[in-house]
């Protein structure tokens, strides 16, 4: 038996290890994948105490001491990432660097106005300025000082070698499917191996071991980034968030061995998952808005888009598993994943060895946020919406009508089938009802993947899952319909 079982090796999971590996407790990582090869490195790693949907929002929803506990944390979540760079010797490219948040030119300064006050109350000292210090207009700014921003990866490897020097078992490819409370509690995997620890963490980004709770209090949504390299020194080295709907955030990254360019990292254009017919313009509109305003761009080298989960009250669900006594989760990244990531490894070892933070009840999983009763209900009206689709007659009449290396859904004797058809012309069936809650899964063509407008779960061509909270792969169409008959 383990002392910690973490499920999950991006920066909540490997933080955590990382902080309990310190204090001589014996922890064991799993990932149903490689290291560090999920939404987290998918990141666009911008380190950041401003958060994302402002001070005066968690003000409104927290209050002024859960702002205030907010600001708190994310700012030594910054600290102790910088820290564990110096300890570790860690080259990564971490940069301290100011961080702006500013308006279109014909913004509305009120509200750049209403969040200088705020973020203030909060225990920051923004700096209101008249533009942002870029190379096109715009309106009135606000500075943040001493953020942050590093090579998530390269950081991260670190971490690894770290953990591999404390002792510390780390295992790939290995799939958790059913994990149970109790003393000790258990985690069975895939192969049929059971893990037991005296606790287990879960740090899955979505997480796999509920049901419901806390899916039906946060929302998937994709953002779309692109990378384009730009001559070094176009533009200053610093942070840049907008205020539009949908907003977009900028930064750059060193190239390593290239001194004459560097890399222009620009993201935005949020939707929903698996609620966008047309993915491939969103990125359009990146892209559009991106050479308009830095025009000694000359080809766009890298497109990705990643996961987001969006709570309701804006902040993550860090802490004991609702129900359980020795099962936590870490989710709800809220567009600051590596702050929040960070946040969890600390909340999350306090917990385990029994040490009190004045964190734990803002992040508590069970916390009800009055004030995000009106957000809940539209999210949750929304999610019901996507059962309707159990009424429509598929995407195309039948699989005929499907090109090479894109895929939709078919109606075949009632049944929805997802099919995708490989770029040799195989064609590949699958049930298109998502494994985690029945939803109907829709095309994602910018990624090539099958993704559900519920809850967020994804999966590749193959059935295999790409993101929970879904644990089983899509069903073969074929064993469905004998299932069914």
């Amino acid at each position: 038996m383990t002392d910690v079982c973490v499920v999950g090796a991006g920066i909540a999971g490997l933080t955590t290890a990382y902080l309990l590996s310190r204090e001589g407790v014996k922890v064991v990582v799993i990932d149903d994948g490689p290291l560090c090869g999920g939404e987290t490195g998918r990141t666009t790693a911008h380190l950041s105490n401003e958060i994302d949907d402002s001070y005066q929002e968690i003000e409104s929803l927290h209050g002024s001491r859960g702002a205030q506990l907010a600001a708190e944390s994310h700012t030594a979540a910054i600290a102790l990432i910088e820290r564990i760079v110096q300890k570790e010797q860690i080259d990564c490219d971490f940069v301290r660097l100011d961080g702006y948040l500013f308006n279109p030119v014909d913004g509305d300064d009120a509200y750049i106005d209403k969040e200088l006050e705020a973020a203030r109350r909060a225990g920051l000292n923004p700096e209101r300025l008249p533009h942002a210090p870029l190379r096109f207009p715009t309106g009135a700014c606000l500075r943040f000082p001493n953020q942050g921003k590093f090579h998530v990866l390269k950081y991260l490897s670190g971490v690894i070698g770290a953990l591999q020097r404390s002792g510390c078992e780390l295992f790939t490819s290995t799939k958790a499917v059913e994990i149970c409370d109790g003393f000790p509690a258990q985690v069975r995997t895939e192969r049929g191996h059971t893990i037991k620890a005296v606790s287990v963490v879960i740090a899955t980004n979505s997480p796999v071991n509920n049901l419901f709770v806390p899916h039906t209090k946060q929302m998937a949504y994709r953002s779309y980034v692109l990378g384009a390299r730009i001559p070094a020194g176009s533009l200053q080295d610093a942070l840049y968030w907008d205020t539009l709907d949908p907003y977009h955030y900028i930064r750059t990254q060193r190239l390593s061995g290239e001194t004459g360019s560097e890399l222009l990292i620009v993201g935005g254009e949020d939707h929903k998952t698996g609620q966008e017919d047309n993915p491939d313009a969103r990125f359009h509109a990146l892209e559009e808005w991106t050479r308009e305003r830095f025009q000694e761009i000359e080809e766009i080298e890298y497109r990705w888009s990643g996961q987001v989960l969006e709570p309701a009250d804006y902040l993550a669900f860090i802490g004991r598993n609702p129900g359980d006594e020795n099962i936590y989760i870490a989710t709800g990244d809220s567009g600051m994943g590596m702050t929040h990531g960070t946040i969890a490894g600390m909340l999350i070892s306090d917990l385990i060895r029994g040490r009190e933070n004045p964190w734990t009840q803002l992040y508590h999983p069970t916390r009800k946020t009055l004030g995000a009763l009106g957000e809940w209900t539209r999210e949750n009206l929304n999610v019901a919406a996507q059962y309707a689709k159990w009424l429509s007659s598929g995407d195309v009449e039948s699989s005929q009508a499907i090109a090479p290396g894109e895929g939709a859904v078919i109606r075949e004797s009632g049944k929805p089938i997802a099919c995708y058809r490989e770029p040799d012309g195989q064609l590949r069936r699958y049930s298109a009802v998502c494994t985690h809650l029945g939803c109907l899964v829709s095309w994602n063509a910018a990624e090539k993947s099958w993704d559900c407008p519920c809850h967020g779960s994804r999966f590749a061509t193959d059935g295999h899952v790409l993101n929970g909270p879904a644990v089983a792969p899509l069903k073969s169409a074929e064993q469905d319909t004998k299932r069914a008959a």
